[in-house]
């Protein structure tokens, strides 16, 4: 039997604009955005639609709009009568797809997004950190550069994405070094990442203590299906797990690869990625070419799907 999986894309897949044809075509949508608008206490639509882009790229802006498009182009898919048979989703859309797993309302989703958010900006101006890709190193080799890099503080691999394709985080000192490192090591390409913080590293333990306890205050449901998280790289339904690998993630590597694996290995064999930009279609044409995966992130897409 096919199964289908919705995949969430996470911070860099944000654009101007993004959003404003959903919010134009659907009075659903138009309402999303009016009550993101009410939680976020801020604009947050207008950001969204007009920019500016320095504004987009604030992590506090950046997260809650890449959420709130995610959601939006599930529920649009959801009307279609499109539902995944499990998710995923990278960093952040791990809660765009707890949201479509039935485990968070949309309301209290976009709540633990915003102070996520906020946490990780003030984390990144508190502990200043940086992250690169490497590119064309295999993972135990990247690994190998950060421990030998870790003389110039803390460096560890944050996101293993594909096959060749490892982001890394930590003090900038150490990134660099580690970047180096890793030149020499034959990485083809080392690339050092704009962000605004050290994500997904010990430099955001400083994030922890707030999200814990609005994760305590979150209600959070059993999942309605299988949710795979980048903790553990495998599915999983309870809400007592859900909340702490939601906490452990901010300082855990993401292990996207092995979840799309895992993922097919479990009978998926059509992705669907939901919400902006195509970066997680990439990294899966990079990880298994035979699985068909299909960005969806506009209107358009979604009045001419044809599955």
């Amino acid at each position: 039997m096919s199964k289908t999986a919705f995949i969430f894309p996470g911070q860099a897949s944000q654009y101007v604009g993004m959003g404003k044809d959903l919010y134009d075509g659907s009075k659903k949508i138009h309402d999303l955005f009016d009550a993101a608008n009410d939680i976020m206490e801020f604009n947050l639509a207008d950001i969204c639609f007009n920019g500016p882009e320095e504004d987009l790229k604030q992590t506090r802006v950046t997260q809650p709009a890449i959420f709130v498009h995610s959601v939006a182009i599930f529920q649009l898919l959801h009307g279609k009568g499109i539902f995944p048979d499990a998710v995923a989703g990278h960093s952040l859309g791990e809660f765009s797809a707890l949201v479509a797993a039935g485990a968070l309302s949309f309301e209290d989703g976009l709540k633990l997004v915003k102070i996520r958010g906020e946490l990780m900006q003030s984390a990144g101006e508190h502990k200043p950190g940086t992250m690169a890709a490497i590119i064309g190193l295999e993972a135990d080799l990247v690994k190998d550069a950060c421990d030998k890099a870790t003389s110039s503080g803390i460096v560890c691999p944050a996101n293993f994405n594909s096959p060749g394709q490892v982001a890394i985080s930590g003090d900038i000192p150490a990134v660099q070094h580690a970047m180096e490192i890793a030149k020499e090591m034959g990485a083809k390409r080392v690339v050092e990442l704009v962000v605004s913080g050290a994500f997904h590293s010990p430099l955001m333990e400083f994030a922890q203590d707030g999200l814990a306890d609005a994760l305590k205050e979150a209600k959070i449901n059993n999942a309605k299906i299988p949710v795979y998280s980048n903790v553990l790289a495998t599915a999983n339904q309870e809400p007592e797990k859900i909340s702490d690998l939601l906490f452990k993630q901010l300082t855990n590597p993401v292990r996207w690869a092995e979840i799309i694996e895992n993922m097919i290995a479990d009978g998926v064999n059509l992705f669907m990625e939901v919400g902006p930009g195509k970066v997680l279609t990439g990294l899966n044409r990079r990880i298994n070419r035979e699985i068909k995966c299909t960005p969806v992130g506009d209107l358009a897409t979604i009045q001419n799907l044809q599955l």
